[in-house]
């Protein structure tokens, strides 16, 4: 992302009612777009011989009922007008098609959300696409969303982190493919011809984020007998207050990925790599918005506090827990930072309670975020290979890999006669597992863990009840 969009000027938005989801328009568009879904095979395309799907004659007849609703709700939405204009053209273009692999490239390359950054913008979202950890079959799906775009969060962009492609959104309503644990929208997910040079924005749904932070750590907290700052109590019983951490958070941390030392593409795009790679790459993100929010504190920016606190429990209580243990490298992230912490005396599990010395926790957490840093500036002077097994030193000082893993007993152990790429398929899908405090956890914290899924602002919004 690296085409710069200048954001129009905040204006005030009435964000008392939700405009599209009251309309009765909305309804009819979820209603429609939940028939078509089933019919659609894995690409997006529709099997008309498989068993149950109606003819293309009824599809069309449903497809015409997601067009109506749209043109109802668009007058709602001038700023979309564009994008609704093309979205309708290329819905009828792929019902003219046979309703064969979509091809939404027009209609994405008209939707532009951060060209006009404005706190409480609505804007209605239809795409074939999937979501990202959530359903992964390039499904039709319905968003209706707000911007989230404080004038605090504005000058921050403006005079520090610039990110003029971060779009911060929260959920009004949604369809099945979001009732997941995605919460994210990126263009990158849309069924297109072709991939856009560039694309210009993405955007991640602060709601969800915060909904699922508080729910999990509130429950974790509370396993682990963790006494917390009353600061860190008041971010946890807030959900407002935890949606505003979590937009300066992701700000920062999306930037980072193009900023910095970096040995390789910072979004590693086509390129195959252990999954430690990718582990590390998401953690030192996170690490310096830690660091920029230690900074923010120290210059009297109330939320860079809250921004620490969110990294580490966000980090040490969801992220190791979340999601199957294949290739888990957001997991791995979460057990580093815990184990570094643990072996640097931030944090200890003492008489069946965790402790976290918050003087020091701050000063380890940067002192990882260095070592990750060193490495990757040091990379740029190693072949891959060799920087692929700096990167495995560095976790596998922290962290115990499986007793059979093959790369943990060093270049000899693999074919080096064979690319680097090759060399992957010896990586183990938990190559790094759970340390007994992590399985423990685990058990005690599965089913709120599981519970977020489909969660918004604190409790579930099923988009399909």
């Amino acid at each position: 992302m690296s085409e710069i969009l200048s954001s129009t000027a905040t204006d005030a938005i009435d964000t008392s009612c939700d405009g599209v989801v009251r309309h009765p328009a909305w309804a009819a568009l979820k209603q429609a777009v939940e028939v078509i879904r089933p019919w659609q095979r894995k690409d997006g395309s529709v099997d008309f011989s498989a068993e149950g799907t109606p003819s293309a004659a009824d599809a069309e007849r449903i497809l015409d009922r997601v067009i109506a609703a749209i043109e109802e709700l668009a007058p709602l939405l001038p700023h979309d007008a564009g994008y609704h204009k093309a979205l309708v053209e290329d819905l009828r273009r792929w019902a003219g098609t046979g309703f064969g692999v979509p091809d939404f490239l027009d209609s994405l390359l008209a939707f532009q959300p951060a060209a006009d950054r404005r706190d409480g913008l609505e804007h209605l979202v239809v795409f074939p696409m999937y979501t990202q950890n959530g359903n992964p079959d390039r499904n039709l799906e319905a968003v209706a969303l707000r911007v989230v775009w404080p004038q605090w969060l504005a000058e921050l962009e403006r005079t520090r982190y610039d990110n003029p492609q971060f779009v911060p959104i929260t959920f009004q309503d949604f369809t099945p493919g979001y009732d997941t644990n995605s919460a994210v929208l990126f263009p990158e997910t849309v069924a297109v011809r072709e991939a856009p040079e560039r694309f210009t924005w993405g955007g991640i749904f602060c709601d969800r984020e915060a909904a699922r932070f508080r729910a999990v750590t509130e429950a974790a907290v509370g396993t682990l007998g963790l006494s917390l700052p009353e600061d860190a109590a008041a971010l946890l019983a807030d959900q407002e207050l935890a949606q505003q951490t979590f937009v300066l958070w992701d700000m920062i941390h999306d930037r980072t990925h193009s900023h910095g030392d970096l040995p390789f593409d910072p979004f590693m795009i086509k390129q195959r790599q252990p999954f430690w790679m990718y582990g590390l790459e998401e953690l030192r993100c996170d690490l310096t918005a830690f660091k920029e929010a230690v900074k923010l504190e120290a210059e009297g920016v109330e939320m860079g506090r809250n921004v620490q606190y969110a990294v580490l429990f966000d980090r040490l209580f969801r992220f190791p827990l979340t999601g199957e243990r294949v290739r888990n490298y957001d997991g791995l992230g979460g057990q580093l930072l815990f184990a570094y912490l643990h072996k640097h005396d931030a944090v200890r599990w003492t008489d069946n309670k965790l402790h976290i010395d918050w003087q020091r926790a701050p000063q380890v957490t940067n002192q990882l975020c260095a070592e990750i840093e060193d490495l990757y500036r040091t990379g740029i002077d190693r072949p891959k290979l060799v920087h692929w097994f700096a990167a495995y030193d560095l976790v596998a000082s922290y962290l115990s890999p499986h007793p059979g893993s093959v790369w943990a007993k060093g270049p000899d152990a693999l074919d080096l006669s064979q690319p680097p790429r090759k060399l992957v398929d010896d990586v183990l899908p938990d190559e790094f597992p759970l340390s007994m405090f992590y399985e423990a956890l685990a058990k005690k914290l599965r089913g709120v863990i599981a519970s977020t899924k489909g969660i918004t602002t604190g409790g579930p919004l099923r988009a399909a009840a």
